[in-house]
């Protein structure tokens, strides 16, 4: 069915309001902005010893959106981040440049396990932040939201590219 189908006046307007709701119901109740075209927004959760916490990510899958990451952002909501998915795992290192604010990353092992983290990283620094070992993915989270939810190394993030 198009939109021009859906019958009755208003509809239209009815179904677009209707599509926005649910998006902003699926996201925890905050809508998610894009860093830029062709991200995908999925769902994943971080399991600590205080429990599951739920975040919405993007997903960086392509050099492209790898290299652009969360630079430029002016505020990350606590229940959003961005999850950069490196497809075979391997070493990798970050930096903050044209980030404007402080992030905390969590850096993955393919079987979801949490191997290091980089708490509280400086905005707009060049200093490279290792994983610290091979890594399959990196979530970058509000800076201090790790402390907050009590991630540690061994912790497990479950999302569909990790298979424990």
């Amino acid at each position: 069915m198009t939109l021009a189908s859906i019958p009755g006046p208003g509809a239209r307007p009815r179904l677009l309001l209707l599509v926005s709701l649910i998006g902003v119901l699926i996201c925890g109740g905050t809508a998610v902005r894009a860093a830029g075209p062709g991200l995908r927004i999925e769902p994943l959760a971080v399991a600590t010893h205080r429990g599951v916490r739920h975040f919405t990510v993007e997903i960086a899958d392509t050099e492209a959106t790898r290299e652009r990451g969360l630079m430029f952002r002016k505020r990350l909501a606590g229940a959003q981040g961005m999850l950069f998915d490196f497809k075979t795992p391997r070493p990798v290192a970050f930096w903050m440049k044209n980030t404007l604010i402080p992030l905390d990353m969590l850096f993955i092992a393919p079987d979801g396990r949490v191997i290091s983290i980089a708490r509280q990283a400086t905005p707009m620094s060049e200093t490279p932040i290792p994983s610290g070992g091979d890594v399959l993915g990196v979530l970058e989270i509000r800076g201090g939201r790790a402390a907050e939810i009590g991630v540690q190394p061994g912790d497990h993030v479950r999302e569909r590219i990790f298979h424990p």
